[in-house]
């Protein structure tokens, strides 16, 4: 009964738009307080808090996002906009192949899909109209690619996921890449398979010469030295996790000073809107925990546990059941406070049913991006309509068929579970 009450409380507290953090600590408070005595629970909110944000690992959070808002100063994006446009500008949807292909390398320096998104809508969507596309595909594109911010490394997702799951960060960062590059593929299927039908949907670009290819691709170089610098470091076991964080942030600085855009304003406003990020991210994981403990209490994780393991169901459907639940999450949460609550009682079920601790955080990130193109809550196509000027409902209806193809890479995924462990195994 104690559990359905704090579960209710903080639906409602959510519904009402009480922010993420607040209503999931009011939430556990409540449920704090109707099951120990006052001193008990002011001992937890005295030791919980500090203890949930002690783990080193975390502090590769403010790291990568400081990284990323560096390299959007570097002003890299467009150098990669450019170089995927001159490549594939000429072919049928070549804008839309840039566009996708862009979305790919800043996911790999910003790990922010929000951030990546924004981008995005700036450089690419607005050029994509104006060469013919038609806006829902301009715009549905871009958002659904942002997305992929939280898969490729590095990923604040993945980081923020391992040290909730207490699993190896470095594995789970590297683990990202192949699903990351799965997903950008059947996001490109699903943008090119209507001009089959339709060829006027994918429009040709602009011609260009291979002095101009080469040239556009050596100015996006940097971009690889950046992803090699943070991933090939912790592949091979070279520098941890944070520390390859910090190494990232110094190459980004040096990409900035090195294109002339290193202001002392500009340094201020990316280490404060760091700052922020990293801020709300911790109050999640700050109040995760106090609902955790409370919701620990009342012992139903447990029994939920067993009673599943208990069905005459094979593993897939349960799979497949918590695929919807996460869908479903989705629309009304984002991906911080989806894993800071669901995991610690999920994952164990999963685990029990024969899925890797790995494997689950990659499917759980996954469904998180679906909901950053879900309504009504959608985070990736609000911030693509407000930066193209476009209706929230146009840009809704043209991720429809990207959140699709996402789904079935879920299943896949399912289905196929090795396809996502192969490479953090082969460490």
């Amino acid at each position: 009964m104690i559990a359905l009450v704090i579960a209710v409380l903080l639906i409602v507290m959510i519904a009402v738009r009480v922010p993420v953090s607040f209503a999931i600590l009011g939430a556990g408070l409540v449920g704090l307080l109707l099951q120990l005595s006052a001193g008990a629970g002011l001992g937890v909110l005295e030791a919980v808090p500090l203890g949930s944000v002690q783990s080193l690992s975390l502090s590769a959070i403010p790291l990568f996002i400081l990284m990323a808002h560096l390299m959007l100063m570097s002003g890299m994006m467009d150098s990669l906009f450019n170089a995927g446009r001159t490549m594939f500008g000429r072919i049928p949807g070549g804008t839309g192949i840039a566009s996708t292909a862009a979305g790919v390398g800043f996911a790999a320096i910003s790990g922010s899909s929000t951030a990546a998104a924004a981008t995005l809508a700036e450089t690419t969507s607005k050029r994509m109209i104006d060469e013919g596309y038609r806006p829902t595909t301009a715009t549905g594109i871009v958002a659904s690619v942002g997305t992929l911010g939280g898969m490729i490394p590095p990923s604040v997702i993945l980081v923020f996921y391992a040290v909730t799951a207490e699993t190896s960060v470095g594995d789970m960062i590297v683990a990202g890449l192949v699903p990351g590059l799965i997903i950008a593929a059947a996001l490109l299927i699903a943008m090119l398979l209507p001009a089959l039908r339709d060829p006027s949907r994918m429009p040709r670009g602009e011609r260009s010469s291979w002095t101009t290819k080469v040239k556009a691709v050596v100015d996006a170089l940097p971009i690889a030295v950046v992803f090699l610098a943070v991933v090939g470091l912790i592949y091979y076991g070279i520098v941890t996790p944070t520390e390859s964080a910090a190494i990232g942030c110094l190459v980004a600085a040096l990409l900035v000073a090195v294109h002339g855009r290193m202001t002392v304003t500009g340094l201020v406003d990316a280490v404060i809107d760091a700052v922020k990020s990293s801020a709300m991210i911790f109050a999640i994981v700050i109040a995760a925990h106090v609902f955790g403990y409370a919701f620990a209490q009342t012992k139903v994780a447990a029994s939920m546990v067993t009673w599943i393991e208990g069905l005459p169901v094979p593993p897939i459907a349960i799979m497949l059941a918590l695929l919807v639940m996460y869908i479903v999450l989705g629309f009304f949460m984002d991906q911080v406070a989806i894993i800071a609550l669901t995991v610690p009682i999920v994952l164990p079920l999963v685990e029990t049913i024969g899925y890797d601790v790995i494997w689950f955080g990659v499917f759980v990130v996954l469904m998180g991006e679906i909901g950053l193109i879900s309504p009504p809550l959608g985070l990736n196509v609000f911030v693509v309509a407000r930066a193209t000027g476009r209706d929230t409902v146009e840009v809704f209806k043209g991720s429809a068929p990207y959140a699709v193809a996402m789904v079935i890479v879920a299943i896949g995924f399912i289905l196929w579970p090795d396809v996502v462990t192969w490479l953090p195994a082969s460490r």
